[in-house]
């Protein structure tokens, strides 16, 4: 048995996460094809690479199927289930940056801090005889911060697609979703909230507190821990 390791297959958090393993003395080493979805790493860190879709690895953290791994912590906090408990937070890595924001129509000039939602929201009951609707991916994260803000007429809708693109098609009143530049949000006639900041996220490097290490694996593994100064995974 020997370590498991998994990163992203594709895109440019695959890419990124790439260079900060070769930046550790990590080279990958894929099959031949260079097309597969597992290989190995070898130099500071010998493991088995599995390659996964960024959505999929929390999953197999949690479950203890991979030892180590790289995904965004955006994922990780939205769909393992009290996750500080399963999954370690080794390193931010410093890269993959976005923040999940809640936006709101640039014509709510009465939307001027976080504090304004809830009072739209009763009004939009109010006026409109439903729920403010919010669309986003982060129903767990976006439920949670709104109710530790005190906000509750509202209703999440889980958005499948383009979430920049709900309010403008009618699909919801509101959005939350990861910002990088901001540039989508203003093609679509949105604005983020202030004080409305869900999660600043980036990529981190994640450890299973599920998966067994095999005894010839440790020291090893706390080498390689300790090489990031982020201290050792055993005593």
């Amino acid at each position: 048995m020997t370590l498991n390791f998994a990163m992203p297959s594709k895109g440019r958090l695959a890419d990124q996460s790439k260079e900060w393993l070769l930046s550790r003395g990590i080279r990958i080493i894929n099959p031949a094809s260079g097309r597969g979805y597992s290989g190995k790493l070898t130099g500071a860190l010998h493991a088995e690479l599995l390659l996964l879709s960024a959505s999929e690895i929390p999953g197999k953290l949690a479950d203890g199927d991979v030892h180590l791994a790289i995904t965004g912590m955006d994922l990780v906090r939205e769909s393992v289930p009290q996750w500080q408990s399963r999954v370690r937070e080794v390193a931010l890595l410093g890269f993959g940056d976005a923040d999940l924001v809640i936006s709101v129509p640039k014509f709510w000039i009465d939307a001027q801090s976080l504090d304004d939602l809830d009072s739209i929201a009763a009004q939009f009951r109010r006026n409109h005889g439903r729920r403010l609707r919010i669309a986003t991916k982060y129903t767990a994260l976006v439920h949670d911060f709104l109710s530790r803000a005190g906000v509750a007429d509202y209703q999440l809708v889980y958005s499948r697609g383009a979430t920049e693109g709900s309010v403008s098609n009618n699909f919801a009143d509101a959005i939350a979703d990861l910002v990088s530049t901001g540039a989508t949000l203003d093609a679509n006639e949105l604005k983020p909230l202030p004080g409305g900041v869900v999660l600043r996220s980036q990529a981190a490097l994640f450890q299973s507190r599920d998966a067994t290490v095999p005894t010839q694996c440790k020291a090893e593994l706390n080498k390689f821990l300790n090489s990031l100064k982020v201290g050792s995974a055993f005593i």
